[in-house]
Order: structure tokens, then sequence, then C-alpha cells
């Protein structure tokens, strides 16, 4: 079995499990609404129509797969991307603010890993803080970005990327700063032994083995971005993205659309994972590192 191969199996066997998981619960959730509308119409239908009714509701509580499959399917390649139904205009709002706060939160996660490193009081006092930081939960802190920036008259991309920013920064500064102190002792040794200065030991040393770390961190990172920026479009009364997809959506019930909208927001966080892990190869063999 060749390594494709041993890629693609597991993968797809998960796959199936969750599509024939997913049609289970959709009628076991959807079944009791179907059995009151057979009753209230005085239908007595096969099993197999009650399976098929029950799976083909206009608004149901689980949506099918294939319902979502097809919204997707038509709000994708059906619509002009400028229309506001296009799943593809909504995840292009949603994906501006995703990368823009996801470089302001890699530049910043990496300013913050150097000075813990090279700053002894900074790793005392700065570090729990950040830490501390995290545990305040995104749905709290959002409204009161956008409140306050609002009040300064910022609106628009800014407040939905600082948001992205604030998740984003401390899986890099974390594994940052776990990259820059992954030399061994014997390594730094070496470098004093050859009295090199503290800029070269940064340049030649710390940094190329924090670059694995970086990376590994940075597809955390860009992840948590997108749910900043989608969690940012809640409370700003958004009309365009991922977010104010998933908000009207459900003013309106429309559950199918709000799983196809989940749909493309977790396509689009795969994509940008698996663009940061080929920029990450390119990176590693540009250094030297041997292809895997």
């Amino acid at each position: 079995m060749n390594s494709v191969t041993e890629k693609i199996v597991p993968v797809t066997t998960i796959l199936i499990a969750i599509v024939i998981g997913w049609y289970a619960l959709a009628m076991v959730m959807n079944a009791p609404f179907q059995r009151d509308m057979n009753r209230r119409g005085n239908v007595t239908p096969s099993t197999v129509e009650f399976l098929e009714s029950t799976l083909a509701q206009a608004k149901p509580i689980v949506p099918a797969p294939h319902q979502v499959v097809q919204n997707v399917y038509e709000n994708t390649f059906l619509r002009k991307i400028t229309s506001n139904r296009s799943l593809v205009y909504h995840a292009g709002v949603t994906l501006s603010s995703t990368l823009l706060g996801f470089t302001f939160g890699t530049i910043l996660g990496i300013l913050i890993a150097v000075g813990i490193v090279h700053v002894a009081a900074l790793d005392r006092s700065l570090m729990p803080w950040i830490i501390a930081s995290q545990t305040i939960p995104i749905l709290a802190i959002a409204p009161m970005i956008i409140v306050v920036l609002a009040a300064v008259n910022i609106t628009g991309l800014l407040p939905k990327a600082l948001i992205s920013t604030y998740l984003s920064f401390f899986p890099v500064a974390v594994g940052m700063v776990k990259g820059l102190r992954s030399p061994e002792l014997m390594h730094l040794d070496l470098m004093h032994t050859y009295n090199a200065s503290p800029s070269q030991v940064f340049w030649k040393l710390r940094v190329p083995a924090s670059v694995p770390f970086l990376f590994a961190s940075m597809k955390v990172a860009i992840a948590a971005s997108l749910v900043g920026a989608i969690v940012g479009e809640l409370p700003t009364g958004a009309v365009a993205g991922i977010g104010a997809k998933l908000l009207s959506a459900s003013y309106f019930s429309n559950t199918i659309d709000m799983w196809a909208a989940l749909v493309a927001g977790s396509v689009v966080a795969m994509l940008l994972v698996g663009l940061v892990g080929i920029v990450s190869r390119l990176v590693e063999r540009a250094m030297g590192a041997r292809p895997a």
C-alpha cells in the first residue's frame, strides 16, 4: 500500500461514517415533524415515502447531506460572484478580514515570542497575561471591540480583523517561544565557542530551529483567525460574509442555508491550512530540509 492510499483510505472511511451518521441524525430529528404533517393531512405513507419526505423538508431541523451539497453547488457555481446569495462572495468578504487579522496576529505573536525569549522579565510578567487573555470568550470580546472602535469612527474591515488578531496571535506566540528555545544547549555552547554575537545566535540558530514550530502554530492560527472573522461579523449587523449569511439564515429559520454556510467556512479553513502547509514545505525545502 503506497503512501497516497494510506492517507486516502482512513479519510474516506471517516467521511463515509460521518455521512451515514448525518443521515441518521437527520431522519431522527426530522421524523416527528413529518409524522405530524402526515397526521394533519390524513396521509399514511409507506416507509420509503416517509423516509423520502423526511429527508426532503424545506426547512428541516437537520438538513440531509444531499440538501446541503445541492445548496452549496447552486450558490457556488450557479450564482454570479457578485450576487448576495453567492457563497463565493460571502467567503471572499470573510477571507479578507481573516487574512488581515492573521497577518497582524502572526507579526504580533512573533514579536511577543522574541521579547519573551530574550527578556526574562517579559517571560515572567507577560506570558501569564497572554494565557489569561485566551480564557475570555470571544463572543464577549467581539461586541466590546466593535462598539469601542465604532465610537471613534472605525468600522468595516479593521474591527473584524482585530478580533481575528486576538484569536490568532496566541498560538503563534506560544509556538514561536517553543521554537526559539528549541536549540540544544550543546549547539548554543558551540555558537559561544565561535564567539558568535547574540544577533548571530538568533538569526543563525534560533530562527532556523523555530521555523517548523512557527508553521505548525500558523496552521492553528489561520483557522482561529477565520473563526474570529466570522464571529466579528455577527454583532456588526454585517450584510456580507459567512457570519452574515449564518445570521440571515437563522432569522428566517433556513437551516439548509445555515449548514451550507458552515460547509463553506470549513472549505475555506481547509484551503487556508493547506496553503500554509504548502508554504511551510517550500520554506523548509529552501532551508535544506529533505522532502518527506
